[in-house]
C-alpha cells in the first residue's frame, strides 16, 4: 500500500518521532510504513489522517 506519510509529515514539519508520538507507535513503525514495508491497522490508519485532517483514501493509496 502506497502512502503519503513522508509528504505530508513534511507539510506539517513533523519528524518520524514527532508523528510516532502523536499516533502512540514507535518510531520505526512510522519508517516501515513510509517505505510500503507495514500496512497499518485501521485504527493506526484513521489516527494518521485525523492527526493530518484528511481521510484515510487521502493518505493511503491502494495499489493495483
Amino acid at each position: 500500500m502506497k502512502n503519503r506519510i513522508k509528504e505530508l509529515r513534511a507539510r506539517d514539519s513533523l519528524t518520524q518521532l514527532d508523528l510516532a508520538k502523536a499516533v502512540n507507535v514507535r518510531r520505526e513503525t512510522i519508517v516501515f510504513l513510509e517505505k510500503g514495508k507495514y500496512n497499518p491497522s485501521l485504527q493506526l490508519a484513521f489516527d494518521i489522517a485525523k492527526l493530518f485532517k484528511l481521510t484515510i483514501e487521502e493518505v493511503f493509496l491502494m495499489e493495483d
